[in-house]
């Protein structure tokens, strides 16, 4: 084969990994990669961010919805800084990710030069970093080694991101090395015995309950849990902002395990005699502060099903700890035979009339009486989503409470019916959501529909012009309530009509989206909002409805005067 420089080969090398879609900003440092798409342009599309933070994101997006790993390109120094925002949110949310930084030329290397920064100090890798390989690629003919290694991190044990560092001289560097095979991932199989011992703990087992979620699942994995479920009749809870591994409307789901949850659920987990966490690593939104679980030894029996070994006893002291991915677990679950009664059938059924019963809204309390939930009311909101917006929608949020009407009463088919149907960062990143749904439509090419409050959505509202250069659309509905919330609710509960800090003054929000290229309207009554659903569903372009949000709405179960009233009279 004829050489080509290093840049053509990376890009070359990414094309056999099977990548369709890169994200990135363009920086001088890497010239060379951008004439590898050039190059490539048949095969591969650079989709041009308008801030790394939000290329990152939306690779990590990418990396959710397919399983393989997310493509981002950013320069040295200040893109690199601004694009660790995606690669910590892949670190936390377990998403396969390769970040791409152009970096000084080899000659000016640890002088400090133009925009030079120590990448293996700044991301890690380390027990406490947030990336799980950190590397620099200094010769061009490595450069099939280095990518496929990465590859394989990102994709093997607990998924999550690695960064690949480019000396700018390097990629000129002509090579005539060719690019190594496609990498699949690997998947830790359950252990024999420890499914025997399992089946035993089901057999003593009163009050089980299953916490599924986290990284790696797959259509298969996610119908082999539920044939696991059905065959014993277990109460199924999904991870925090994985309320899609197991489906919403099946009759053995019992809610979703994370912030704000059911307090019949939370109840309900803590009352179990053995909990089954399948993915999930147990963290401290989906254990409620480690107080669902407590750490470092839970009351319930323990049985903690993770591809990492790493994660494994690193928090929780299991009682029973089996190294699986989340594909190998569930298939090798559904075939664990279950005797023909079970003793906790009541204890099911239960769980699931609880998690109905939370779908039904409730008058917050402070409002006026001919207004229960505000001007707008956001429970009837998302029950005209879900009757409008198509089962393989990709449902999209950043951090704020403006998401909890989404995480509480939209009910998700997700994965065992096809399709990853939720992107949302676990890490809390906000800005997350706008960006992830642009990701979501290009490269899926389903309906994306996005939440976001207001101070989110500036976060990153930039990308709406990436949209429209790259013929992608979302459907964002920004909940504006003039405040940071989520502070402004614990501002209020810590220190009672203290406000600083919180407050927000905002632009036209629909004038600022048409600007961009979005249609956008603004919907100030309840009985609007379904028919503008309807005309964005039906636009050629992406389209954002404003929806002015009493600031007294701060949660789905309590208003802010009453978290404010009831924090006075403790202090």
């Amino acid at each position: 084969m004829s050489a080509q420089h290093a840049g053509r080969l990376i890009v070359e090398c990414l094309v056999e990994q099977g990548v369709e879609f890169a994200f990135g900003v363009p920086g001088e440092s890497f010239l060379a990669v951008l004439d590898g798409f050039h190059a490539f342009s048949e095969r591969i599309r650079f989709i041009v961010n308008r801030q790394e933070g939000g290329a990152a994101f939306m690779a990590e997006a990418h990396g959710k919805l397919t399983g393989r790993p997310g493509i981002c390109f950013v320069t040295r120094g200040p893109g690199a800084t601004n694009a660790s925002i995606g690669v910590h949110n892949a670190f936390q949310d377990s998403t396969p990710m390769v970040l791409f930084v152009g970096d000084v030329g080899s000659d000016f290397r640890d002088r400090e030069a133009f925009q030079e920064v120590d990448y293996g100090a700044f991301f890690g890798p380390s027990t406490k970093g947030f990336a799980k390989r950190v590397e620099r690629i200094d010769d061009a003919d490595r450069i099939p080694e280095y990518i496929s290694r990465a590859f394989a991190t990102a994709m093997n044990g607990r998924p999550g991101p690695v960064v690949l560092v480019l000396p700018e001289d390097m990629l000129r560097t002509m090579t005539s090395v060719r690019p190594l095979p496609r990498v699949e991932a690997v998947q830790p199989w359950s252990d024999p015995g420890a499914l025997r011992t399992l089946r035993q703990l089901l057999m003593k087992a009163q009050r089980p309950f299953v916490i599924a979620g986290g990284g790696g699942w797959t259509p298969q994995a996610a119908q082999a849990l539920h044939r696991f479920a059905e065959n014993w009749r277990l109460p199924v809870g999904n991870a925090f902002r994985f309320q899609d591994t197991f489906d919403n409307h099946h009759p053995l789901y019992a809610g979703d395990v994370g912030i704000a949850i059911n307090p019949k659920l939370a109840a309900r987990v803590k009352e179990a005699d053995l909990v089954i966490a399948i993915g999930p690593r147990l963290g401290e939104m989906t254990t409620g502060g480690y107080t669902l679980l407590e750490a470092p030894k839970a009351r319930q029996t323990l049985v903690h099903i993770h591809a990492s070994a790493e994660e494994l006893h690193r928090v929780y002291q299991a009682d029973l700890a089996i190294n699986a991915g989340a594909s190998a677990a569930a298939r090798s679950l559904e075939v664990l035979s279950a005797p023909p009664e079970l003793p906790w059938e009541a204890w099911t059924a239960a769980a699931h009339a609880d998690y109905l019963s939370n779908l039904e809204p409730q008058a917050l309390t402070g409002l006026s009486d001919d207004a229960p939930r505000g001007a707008v009311d956001m429970a009837a909101v998302v029950a005209l989503l879900q009757q409008h917006l198509p089962a393989d929608a990709a449902i999209t949020n950043g951090a704020g409470n403006f998401a909890s009407w989404v995480h509480r009463f939209f009910r998700y088919h997700g994965l065992a019916k096809g399709h990853k149907t939720q992107l949302a960062p676990t890490s809390g990143a906000m800005g997350y959501g706008v960006p992830a749904g642009i990701a979501a439509n290009l490269t899926t090419g389903r309906v994306a529909f996005t939440i976001a409050g207001d101070g989110d959505f500036l976060m990153n509202g930039q990308e709406l012009a990436t949209a429209v250069q790259h013929g992608g659309k979302s459907i964002i509905v920004l909940l504006n309530n003039g405040m940071f919330g989520t502070i402004r609710m614990h501002q209020e509960r810590e220190y009672p009509q203290n406000v600083s800090g919180t407050a927000l003054r905002n632009p036209d929000f629909c004038a600022l989206a048409r600007a961009y290229g979005y249609a956008a309207e603004q919907v100030t009554a309840t009985d609007q909002f379904e028919a503008a659903l309807l005309r964005a569903l039906a636009a050629d372009t992406g389209t954002l409805i404003e929806i002015p949000l009493d600031p007294e709405v701060i949660t789905t179960r309590t208003t802010l005067s009453a978290i404010s009233k009831a924090a006075q009279q403790t202090h």
